[in-house]
């Protein structure tokens, strides 16, 4: 399964109502302590809007919400991992994203035979505080040597300007965050996203 270059994380169902129209074809959803019966119901409202525009929803973290929910995809970071019942995941037909920032991480996340492997950040990040400052084009062309046929998403500071450079080095995918979410005109960050990963 093909997915798209271009891979923007909201944290609300009001990005998803506004940037899916626009011809965004994946997506995750990052929703950060929220109610459980408010999440259950997001993440039903999530699937079906993505239905409807022909979007593939990746949900991170909530694995059970989306065993339950029905969700196609999800996506874990290493703590994450720790908690998670793979098994269950697999039984229940989800594909799997994993984070990854050194080669130990890189291992534990190929142990499980994922979708997808992230690296990052590969640019300095705005959005949390890591201990990775930052990974590196030359990183994404080694861990594509490393993990070959399976996609590899560049994310970590990565803005439009930055896509090319990314996916020469070796991604597959480029995942973007503060870039449209920060813009003063989030609409045509994201039509410039699909102009230039397209």
């Amino acid at each position: 399964m093909k997915l798209d270059r271009f891979y923007p994380i909201f944290d609300s169902i009001d990005w998803l109502e506004r940037m899916l129209p626009l011809g965004v074809k994946l997506v995750q959803l990052r929703i950060k302590d929220m109610p459980e019966p408010e999440l259950r119901h997001a993440v039903t409202e999530a699937r079906v809007l993505c239905q409807k525009h022909d979007t593939i929803l990746i949900l991170n973290d909530y694995w059970q919400v989306a065993i339950d929910a029905g969700c196609d995809w999800i996506h874990l970071g290493q703590e994450d991992l720790d908690d998670a019942d793979i098994p269950a995941i697999r039984r229940a037909g989800i594909r799997l994203g994993i984070s990854t920032h050194d080669r130990d991480e890189l291992e534990r996340a190929m142990r499980h035979t994922p979708d997808y492997v992230a690296l990052g950040p590969v640019y300095p990040t705005k959005l949390k505080k890591m201990k990775w400052h930052q990974q590196g084009l030359e990183k994404l062309s080694e861990w594509k040597g490393l993990i070959g046929q399976t996609p590899l998403v560049a994310i970590g500071g990565m803005t439009v300007e930055r896509a090319q450079g990314a996916l020469d080095a070796g991604a597959d995918i480029v995942s973007a965050v503060t870039d449209i979410t920060w813009s003063d005109d989030p609409e045509a960050r994201v039509k410039a996203w699909i102009g230039a990963t397209r």
